[in-house]
């Protein structure tokens, strides 16, 4: 089931045709609608030397499999970063938002490097993957492996939230080949919100608002495993707020992510 297709209309035409197999709950899963936002965002700017900074993305509403239009909107074109605005419409309603900086390398003196301790994860290899089981699970879990490494699962009634272990690609569903930025939005979104372990019993949790830092360019495949840890700071009456760390196989951080999400347990 590869996603090459809707990449090749994304930067062929205004209006697509979101796949089947990509729901979650009542609505397409988030980090395709990132995804194909992300991928019309990169037709636009088209300059190889403008790599993504970063991106803020709003879920308005829900978004349905079928016809779509990606519209996109220069903000800001100066001499090293593009700013720009990309929406996704349905039924002539905005149902997402994403606005995104591209940049291009600077030279500068100033050098930082104050990462955060990357975990400890045996191998996914080492691990049980995590099997999708039709009518039981979000549709969308089919398109992915994941393997637990740390803290409990969804709905295991934990007293502490948050968890972390290795995700990729299915492979029985998708063919190896050179990973995309929009292949990384979707698999950086697959993993459930932070607090999901503290629920007792099924409830749904939907992210309204999401945050990533892109800090470096990809160069990996589709099946290639990589490392996922999340940490919630703060939940409250019915909204929690929550940062994660993703990583490849050789520990390089790749991205740092924070979403709002809104919680109805």
């Amino acid at each position: 089931m590869s996603l090459l297709p809707i990449y090749q209309q994304i930067e062929q035409q205004e209006w697509i045709d979101i796949p089947s197999g990509w729901l979650q709950g009542r609505t397409v899963f988030g980090g395709l609608v990132a995804g194909l936002m992300i991928q019309k965002a990169l037709s636009v700017v088209n300059d190889a030397a403008k790599q993504l900074l970063s991106c803020n993305v709003t879920f308005v509403g829900p978004v349905q499999q079928g016809r779509a239009k990606l519209s996109a909107e220069i903000l800001r074109q100066g001499k090293s970063v593009t700013s720009l605005e990309v929406r996704l419409w349905q039924d002539d309603a905005v149902q997402s938002i994403l606005v995104a900086s591209f940049g291009s390398q600077r030279e500068s003196r100033i050098h930082v490097s104050n990462l955060p301790p990357v975990p400890d994860y045996p191998m996914a290899e080492q691990l049980e993957k995590t099997f999708y089981l039709e009518g039981l699970m979000p549709e969308c879990l089919q398109q992915f492996e994941l393997c637990w490494a740390e803290g409990s699962y969804p709905m295991a009634g934990s007293k502490v939230p948050d968890f972390g272990g290795w995700s990729r690609f299915s492979p029985a569903l998708h063919p190896n080949r050179d990973m995309q930025l929009a292949d990384l939005f979707a698999l950086m979104d697959v993993w459930p919100p932070g607090v999901l372990p503290m629920f007792k019993t099924p409830a749904p949790a939907s992210s309204l608002t999401w945050q990533i830092t892109y800090l470096s360019p990809i160069a990996h495949q589709v099946q290639d495993w990589f490392k996922y840890k999340v940490i919630t700071e703060f939940a409250h009456q019915g909204y929690s707020t929550e940062y994660a760390y993703v990583w490849d196989q050789q520990n390089q951080l790749i991205a740092v992510l924070r979403q709002t999400v809104a919680v109805f347990a």
